[in-house]
């Protein structure tokens, strides 16, 4: 719709008979049950699936708590003589300030702290705004960010790999050795859930707000 103002009515795939794949991306006649591209289920937008969003959203919520409050990392030296240190997110960042290690720190504080806070208030919202009126420029708005939330997810994974990794190569038994905290495995958890609340979230929604047109227009 070239030079169409953003209140323009919009004839979308479900107001034209339509529905899409969401596994290929296929479109097909709402007479289809089944893609016949990938063999997939066809099920049309229904915003109960937001209950199921809500639901991984607030249990990735609940895991990211503990996993910014107990250790991510325990050292130990020389068998715990000359003393243990645990580190959390946060205080690894402070930590690596300390040693002048800015670019890892601002690579861990924007992947384990901002990153996932950000797709809790961009999922939080886009749950919220789904199926409501919107103008095609606000749609599309909204189809980015979703886009944004899925591409960046798998990246807030980096805290959990660097303590994977450390912990798989600083072993030195007596001498030093480095183990992953409680907070590992909740932070794991709750960037999963949250993974899964993206997933969960039926981008077709985003379009059932617009300005309704009439097929023949």
């Amino acid at each position: 719709m070239s030079g169409a103002p953003d209140d323009a009515p919009v004839l979308t795939a479900h107001r034209a008979g339509l529905i899409g794949c969401r596994a290929c991306g296929r479109v097909w006649p709402q007479t289809e049950t089944t893609c016949a591209r990938c063999n997939s289920d066809l099920v049309p937008p229904d915003r109960r699936c937001l209950n199921a969003v809500w639901a991984w959203l607030t249990a990735g919520f609940i895991f990211y708590l503990p996993a910014n409050l107990f250790p991510m990392l325990k050292t130990s030296t020389l068998g715990g003589l000359a003393g243990n240190t645990e580190s959390t997110i946060l205080g690894g960042v402070v930590e690596l300030l300390h040693y002048g290690n800015y670019g890892v720190a601002a690579i861990i504080f924007l992947a384990s702290i901002m990153v996932p806070v950000g797709k809790f208030i961009a999922i939080a919202w886009l749950a919220r705004v789904a199926g409501r009126p919107a103008t095609v420029r606000q749609a599309h708005r909204r189809l980015h960010l979703y886009e944004v939330v899925e591409f960046i997810g798998r990246w807030s994974m980096i805290d959990v790999f660097v303590v994977a990794i450390l912990s798989a190569l600083v072993q030195l038994g007596f001498v030093a050795s480095i183990h992953p905290g409680p907070a590992a495995v909740s932070f794991a958890l709750s960037v999963a859930f949250t993974m899964l609340s993206a997933q969960s979230f039926d981008p077709r929604l985003i379009w059932r707000g617009l300005p309704l047109r009439s097929r023949k227009d």
